[in-house]
């Protein structure tokens, strides 16, 4: 029988009669401390330059590896080396990061001054495409300029450019002496000049383009405060014009009896891009069937690197690859809306609210066509699919919300700080961890 030691006692959860040690809690609220530090990131006086420039940049070169995927067969079935359509897009994609640049270290006053030469330039170019011999149809269309060899010229793409720029000049002039609050100030010129723009652009029967010019329209509207009735009233006379536009031509109505087709019919069919659009995008899988692997590219999709590259993506790169990109598209426009929140000038609200509301809607118009959702309107993914004209504007505004967002004073303020030979001049020496520790002076310990 074991001997019992004196002024010794058993644990308490060992007799039974107490309670075991309390175990250490986690901590609660875990998920409101997350999203306390993600709330306190966004409000960085530089997030949203940053946001800006990583998803047009991720979304400009990840298009550049699915433009090269996508356009290899469609290349060597015109006899052409498979890279052609990606150099082509690689160039243009230098030319366009050169206007980044450029739009980026512009004052606003430039920006300002450079609205109305574009917007001359601009509908000058589309009244060229009407002349017969200068202008050049493409799939029905008739919005092109030959350049000369495989170069071509979409002056419409550059349209949209000039409305955001002449636009946001317009409004803001308004508003600092103070006509904004009188509706036919608002409406007038800026409608008409939008008119006369949609006009061109539906002279060569491209519905698509002027969908998108029609958003920015009503982007620059509802950013300059338009009342809900005015707001209204100009939907209304532009959604009969739509309808009248639509129920007038054949084959725009085939385009919304495609919405949600998965019957491809025979060679022609005009639901035969749509169908098998979808057939990309269901045999993705969660991760893709891999980088060139797809299947539709080999003719059964038309279109592949222009229109429908998201379905080419989905099918590579599967439903990672595709949420990727629309969460790319989403941070861009939530910045850009940031910037345009953000700011006390009039032109910088104004103008990255048209730039954001160009490159969102126009996103979301290409990717619900994929998806079956919305009838094929013929716009290209912004910054994504393959095509110079409308790289090199979209790019270049881009560069506008970059330099919208480097003028913010917070943003300006804390750019200064980051610059080479700052701390020198402040008398600052930064070391690890980022430490501020102002010189002491010699001798001093």
């Amino acid at each position: 029988m074991p001997s019992k030691i004196a002024g010794t006692r058993r644990p308490s959860a060992a007799r039974g009669g107490g309670r075991a040690p309390a175990t250490p809690r986690r901590p609660r609220g875990g998920v409101r401390r997350l999203y306390r530090r993600a709330q306190r990131a966004w409000d960085r006086p530089l997030t949203a330059y940053y946001v800006i420039i990583g998803a047009a940049l991720l979304i400009t070169m990840l298009g550049l590896v699915m433009v090269y995927s996508a356009s290899m067969i469609t290349a060597l079935r015109y006899e052409l080396v498979p890279s052609y359509f990606f150099r082509k897009q690689f160039i243009a994609a230098l030319l366009g990061t050169g206007l980044l640049l450029a739009a980026s270290r512009m004052p606003v006053k430039l920006h300002r001054a450079l609205a109305y030469p574009i917007l001359v330039g601009a509908v000058f170019l589309m009244v060229l495409v009407q002349i017969p011999g200068i202008g050049h149809a493409v799939n029905g269309n008739q919005n092109w300029i030959s350049l000369g060899g495989p170069f071509q010229l979409q002056p419409s793409e550059f349209g949209k450019l000039a409305l955001i720029l002449w636009g946001a000049d317009l409004l803001a002039r308004k508003h600092d002496t103070r006509l904004l609050t009188q509706w036919k100030h608002m409406l007038v010129p800026l409608v008409p000049g939008a008119f006369m723009l949609l006009g061109l652009i539906m002279l060569g029967g491209d519905m698509g383009t002027s969908i998108i010019l029609a958003a920015i329209l009503f982007g620059l509207l509802w950013t300059a405060g338009a009342p809900t009735r005015l707001f209204v009233g100009v939907l209304t006379v532009a959604g009969a014009i739509g309808v009248l536009l639509i129920k007038t031509s054949s084959n725009r109505l085939k385009r919304f009896d495609c919405i949600g087709a998965t019957d491809p019919g025979g060679e022609g069919a005009p639901c035969l891009q749509a169908a098998h659009g979808i057939y990309a995008l269901a045999s993705g899988g969660w991760f893709g069937s891999g980088l060139g692997a797809s299947v539709e590219k080999w003719g059964q999709l038309p279109e592949a690197h222009t229109d429908f590259i998201f379905a080419v993506t989905g099918e590579e790169l599967g439903l990672a690859g595709t949420l990727s990109v629309l969460a790319l598209f989403a941070a861009l426009g939530y910045a850009g809306i940031r910037v345009a929140g953000g700011t006390e000038d009039p032109f910088v609200r104004f103008a990255a609210g048209g730039v954001t509301t160009w490159i969102t809607a126009q996103a979301v118009i290409n990717i619900g066509a994929v998806l079956g959702l919305l009838p094929i309107a013929g716009v290209p993914l912004p910054l994504f699919s393959y095509g110079g004209s409308a790289l090199l504007p979209t790019m270049f505004a881009v560069g506008l919300l970059i330099a919208f967002a480097r003028q913010e004073p917070a943003a300006k303020a804390a750019l200064a700080m980051r610059r080479p030979g700052w701390g020198k001049r402040a008398g600052v020496r930064w070391k690890s961890m980022r430490r501020r520790v102002k010189k002491r002076p010699s001798g001093e310990r």
